[in-house]
């Protein structure tokens, strides 16, 4: 694929993925409530959803995404609904010391995984720039599988240097909170924020 035409494709990708929403903002409290521990499986979902609607715009299948409708909706539904879950468990969690935080039983990174990918897979901004906003960057009736693969990647890559930027902010961030009020506010703050994100993914 052309050079230029990837640029213009990682540019585009680089403002929409940094540009704070419902994925972002999940991610952040993951990060604040709970550590790095899960947000390598969380990111890792949120960038494989992307890679399915890049694939669903190369392919022209907007049609059939807008035919299986009520499966998106489901998908969405079930990602707010764990979003939901997360937000309740980082409100309760336990703060008597910081390992009560990091080494949380409940964590599964493969729930965690379907998490993040339910989350782009009803984000609302995701499905846009892929389904509305790529035909008029990339000329899609010409990629071939080779472009397809050069497209993944550069999408894996900048999502992974944004992502990878927030998990290291929050990271930072967590570290300078260190007595049991203090975590028990980051939490629930983190808490509130998940929730947020998943009212804004049902709102949409």
């Amino acid at each position: 694929m052309d050079l230029a035409a990837l640029i213009i494709f990682a540019g585009a990708l680089f403002v929409a993925a940094a540009s704070p929403g419902p994925g972002i903002a999940a991610i952040v409290a993951r990060v604040l409530g709970r550590g790095m521990h899960g947000a390598l499986a969380f990111t890792a979902g949120i960038a494989l959803g992307d890679v399915v609607w890049l694939t669903i715009a190369i392919l022209g299948l907007a049609v059939v995404a807008q035919t299986f409708h009520g499966v998106f909706l489901a998908i969405k539904y079930a990602g707010v609904a764990y979003l939901l879950y997360l937000a309740w468990k980082l409100w309760t969690a336990p703060v008597e010391t910081r390992a009560a935080a990091f080494d949380a039983p409940d964590v599964r990174p493969l729930r965690l995984f379907l998490a993040g990918l339910a989350v782009t897979m009803g984000n609302p901004k995701v499905m846009v720039f892929y389904l509305a906003l790529l035909p008029s960057i990339i000329d899609l009736a010409a990629v071939s599988v080779l472009g397809w693969l050069e497209l993944s990647a550069v999408t894996l890559g900048v999502l992974a240097i944004v992502f990878g930027a927030y998990v290291a902010l929050a990271a930072r961030t967590r570290r300078l909170f260190t007595s049991p009020r203090a975590m028990r506010m980051v939490n629930r703050g983190s808490g509130v924020v998940m929730a947020s994100a998943a009212a804004a993914i049902a709102a949409k």
